[in-house]
């Protein structure tokens, strides 16, 4: 009897079928690390880089040494990739892994393509045909022709034209169909000899006796614009396509958006990390806290079974020391999404902790205890300090994983650096401040924002204010003003709501 396939549960969270690297190796987006993607896909399971090279040689895509030196100095551990010792993972909940498998064809889009337009062109006219104004309305309709010369230009609308006309009419002649050209009424570049446009007695511009062949190249100019015009014109969709196809998009995200906002998530300390002897948990959802010190770790597995998502920093670590298998579960890397960042021009670097990114972020001075002192209180057994600590910890770790929800970004400062880095623990799905401002705009209502620090655990709302949304003329661009009138730093907003009422 032959063995079952084992399930691919990367690909199955994807809902793609596996790939093969051969089929992908001559794909115009195929590089070193997005072929790692496929390949890791294509397992199904963790790999070394040595296996991963081996792969590229069977596959054709390299020979195996030169295939390991290209991975490693790719820097493969970057997401959705994640490192576990020696082994590659992938994190199937990844966006980037979503969007990768549809720029790598392993997925169809999401939104259905309208299919290609059949083109139905009139006859192009014979090259002694005269241009007429209907074709110039085609061509140069709102068009660049700022690389066409004054002498192109002047034909063109004179060939088009009953006889001569001023300087002043042919440019009018341009002008009223683009802005974009560079044709004045100065008629001295026309009086060199050899010019095609005569300029007359009167002053007007008329198409020289002898300039039969830079006619005929205007008019191929003008009617390889016409085509290219027409082409562009019908594969423009029909009106009201693309704000139907917008609606489907925006409802599609909300659906989605809702599922995530049903999940239930949890945020961990722990100490020491490496080899835990206690534990604080965060219910995000019911805004409640526990911790688990010594023998009450044991509890702690089916405790985290009963959520869908789990964040803490080196997430994965962490759970590992727990002993707990995540499974396919989401996970929250709350570590900071980059070790380093450039602070001036002579190379300086700051290095990013998650420390600096709650300060930072929510103006917390000393967000996380201090190990010796938590040691010395595992050390003393003073287990009511220590699980007291682990409770401000993880309280300080949430209030940076919602400060990322609320603007999927958080903050580096540091004296004159002020820096925004993208929150990794939000899906692009999930709404953000940005998209409250516009629900709320749309609505004729205001927000509900809790602006400066963090707020306290107890009464997160206790320091609500009513912000009400602005928005420019272009429909682009929204800010917040306070209830006089004044405007709101968003970067210090903290929390952001829909009136209560409408919940």
């Amino acid at each position: 009897m032959a063995e079952p396939t084992p399930i691919n549960r990367w690909c199955q969270a994807l809902g793609i079928a596996p790939p093969t690297l051969e089929a992908v190796a001559g794909h115009r987006e195929a590089n070193t690390f997005t072929l790692l993607l496929v390949a890791l896909l294509e397992r199904g399971e963790p790999m070394t880089l040595a296996d991963v090279a081996a792969r590229f040689e069977a596959a054709g895509v390299a020979e195996r040494s030169r295939a390991l030196i290209a991975l490693q100095r790719g820097k493969p551990g970057r997401p959705p990739v994640y490192r576990d010792g020696d082994l590659y993972h992938l994190d199937p909940h990844d966006d980037e892994l979503d969007l990768w498998a549809f720029r790598l064809g392993l997925r169809p889009p999401k939104v259905a393509l309208p299919p290609p337009p059949v083109l139905e062109t009139a006859p192009r006219p014979d090259p002694d045909t005269p241009l007429n104004g209907s074709e110039l309305d085609t061509a140069w309709k709102d068009a660049s022709l700022s690389g066409w010369s004054a002498q192109r230009l002047a034909i063109a609308v004179l060939d088009a034209s009953d006889g001569p006309l001023t300087p002043a009419e042919v440019v009018a002649a341009v002008a009223a169909r683009t802005k974009w050209h560079g044709l004045g009424e100065d008629a001295a570049k026309f009086k060199r000899r050899g010019s095609a446009i005569d300029v007359l007695a009167d002053g007007r511009w008329a198409i020289a006796a002898d300039a039969g062949p830079a006619v005929r190249q205007t008019r191929a100019a003008v009617r390889d614009r016409v085509a290219l015009a027409q082409r562009h014109a019908a594969m423009r969709p029909a009106p009201g396509v693309l704000e139907q196809q917008r609606a489907e998009w925006e409802k599609r995200r909300a659906a989605r958006g809702a599922e995530l906002a049903c999940l239930s998530r949890a945020l961990l300390v722990a100490f020491p990390p490496a080899r835990p002897e206690a534990v604080a948990l965060l219910d995000v959802g019911e805004h409640q806290l526990a911790t688990f010190v010594r023998d009450e770790l044991a509890a702690l597995p089916s405790r985290l079974a009963a959520y869908d998502v789990l964040g803490a920093v080196d997430v994965r670590g962490l759970l590992r020391a727990l002993g707990f298998d995540p499974g396919e579960r989401r996970l929250a890397e709350l570590g900071p999404p980059q070790k380093t960042m450039k602070i001036n021009q002579r190379g300086r670097t700051l290095k990013i902790t998650t420390a600096l990114l709650v300060q930072g972020s929510c103006g917390i001075a000393r967000p996380f205890g201090d190990e010796e002192r938590l040691a010395g209180y595992l050390a003393r057994n003073e287990l009511t300090k220590l699980r007291r600590r682990l409770e401000a910890d993880v309280k300080a770790l949430y209030a940076l994983y919602e400060y990322g929800r609320v603007h999927g970004v958080v903050r580096v400062r540091w004296g004159f650096l002020d820096e925004r880095i993208p929150a990794p623990w939000l899906h692009r799905d999930e709404p953000t401040l940005h998209d409250l401002k516009r629900s709320a705009l749309a609505m004729g209502v205001p927000l509900e924002v809790v602006i400066g620090s963090a707020p306290g655990w107890e009464e997160p709302w206790s320091r609500v204010r009513l912000a009400r949304v602005e928005q420019d003329t272009s429909g682009w661009r929204t800010w917040l003003l306070d209830e006089d009138g004044f405007p709101i730093d968003e970067a210090e907003v903290q929390r952001a709501r829909l009136p209560m009422a409408l919940h």
